[in-house]
């Protein structure tokens, strides 16, 4: 997440977006992953199941933060990412694609290892054209070292 809030301070301007929010938006987007762990789809657990365990854990998360301003603003800013309802959200949840490939060619740079899989599951799931951008650079680097290492 920590990235993620980096890529939305380095972003360029887009008109009628709030880069403060999506700094926000980024920090606290798994938030919830704190208590229930990080769900994934080779877990088994059914959307709606991930879902609920989830809103049960912001919950939990905004009773520990006394409530408040700072919780509405914590649980508000989550939801928004989960219901994926503003442009904010589209960017962050791009940004958050972005992040894991970005990590995936790490690995591959450091283990020389193709972990394929993960470009594949964030292929024509980008949102923003920005998302769009800096997916295929990293699919370009990818590529790049890919062609160096063989």
């Amino acid at each position: 997440m920590h990235r993620m809030a980096v890529m939305a301070i380095i972003a360029p301007d887009i008109p009628g977006l709030d880069r403060d929010k999506c700094v926000k938006m980024a920090v606290v987007h798994d938030i919830a992953e704190a208590i229930v762990g990080d769900i994934t789809p080779s877990d088994g657990v059914p959307k709606d199941e991930k879902s609920r365990r989830e809103r049960e854990a912001i919950d939990e998360m905004c009773h520990l933060l006394g409530g408040g301003h700072a919780a509405q603003e914590v649980r508000s800013l989550w939801l928004e990412y989960e219901n994926n309802s503003t442009p904010e959200a589209n960017l962050v949840k791009d940004f958050d694609k972005v992040e894991m490939i970005l990590q995936a060619l790490e690995y591959e740079t450091m283990h020389g290892k193709e972990l394929n899989d993960f470009y594949e599951s964030t292929a024509g799931k980008f949102q923003t054209e920005l998302g769009r951008a800096w997916a295929a650079e990293i699919l370009r680097r990818k590529k790049l070292r890919t062609n160096t290492t063989q």
